[in-house]
């Protein structure tokens, strides 16, 4: 049983994300990208049920497996693992106070989309017994919900007044990213690995490759905007403490209770190693 949601279908994942959005402070970088997603899983869902996709069980499918590998980079995380390098650093700034939301929902998005996606896609048609083929135009139709979705998630995260002033230069690049090119990346990824399938070495250097390009391109829309005093202040303790906002932190935001060294290198890589193994691995067919 996959314990990120129990019952396996859309309904299923639509309750995680609720229960998971409301055990996060509503500020929290992933408790941002998680509203996007949840918006985005109602719309699909409410379409199900109609004519709008031509395979709604296939669809169904896909939408709880791509869920669930978002939903496993969580439990990593919050089990103390590293999570896929294409989400580390929404997790490693998901606090950071110089951080806009919209820039939190827009990596989440990346991360999901362009590594998530085509992972998920090829673990669907193991499942399902079919081609890429099969589900490219229902793939497809996903585009026009999402942007949508997308248009009104932007509205709303960025208000009345759009981006503040000192971030201005970053307003070019957060316009520049887009769900359709994103989708349409991920359904290149699809071919790639459909076709490398059966050459598992080649498909595990591409996939370790995606992972690390989605992660830093990710890494570049949280760039801090530099909007605050450059200094966390502990009111308890009277002295400064965390990272300059126009800065990247050097450490990610750990669980309660784990080691500030991560329990040495072998540790470290063990964790990586693990959430590799659940969050990004090939499907096995």
């Amino acid at each position: 049983m996959d314990v990120t949601n129990p019952d396996g279908t859309v309904d299923g994942v639509v309750a995680r994300l609720r229960a998971l959005g409301a055990g996060l402070p509503p500020e929290d970088g992933v408790a941002v990208f998680n509203r996007a997603y949840l918006t985005v899983t109602e719309a699909v869902r409410e379409r199900l049920g109609g004519p709008y996709f031509a395979d709604p069980a296939a669809v169904a499918e896909l939408d709880v497996v791509f869920a669930g590998r978002y939903l496993l980079a969580v439990a990593a995380d919050a089990a103390g693992r590293e999570p896929p390098a294409c989400w580390r650093p929404l997790f490693e700034l998901r606090a950071h106070p110089g951080v806009h939301p919209l820039q939190f929902a827009l990596a989440g998005m990346n991360a999901h989309i362009q590594h998530d996606l085509p992972l998920a896609v090829l673990d669907a048609c193991g499942r399902l017994g079919c081609e890429p083929e099969d589900v490219e135009d229902d793939y497809h139709r996903v585009n026009g919900v999402l942007a949508e979705v997308e248009a009104a998630v932007r509205e709303q995260l960025l208000g009345a007044h759009g981006l503040p002033e000192p971030a201005a230069p970053l307003a070019h690049l957060l316009g520049a990213w887009s769900v359709d090119a994103a989708r349409e990346a991920a359904w290149s990824a699809v071919r790639a690995l459909w076709e490398l399938r059966r050459v598992p070495c080649a498909a595990h250097a591409f996939a370790a490759a995606l992972d690390g390009s989605v992660g830093l391109l990710g890494r570049a829309l949280l760039l801090p905007l530099g909007l605050h005093d450059g200094v966390h202040h502990d009111p308890a303790a009277g002295t400064a403490a965390g990272t300059a906002a126009g800065r990247l932190p050097e450490a990610r935001n750990r669980p309660v209770g784990e080691p500030e060294n991560g329990g040495g290198a072998n540790a470290r890589a063990a964790r990586a190693d693990q959430a590799q193994l659940e969050c990004s691995g090939l499907p096995s067919a």
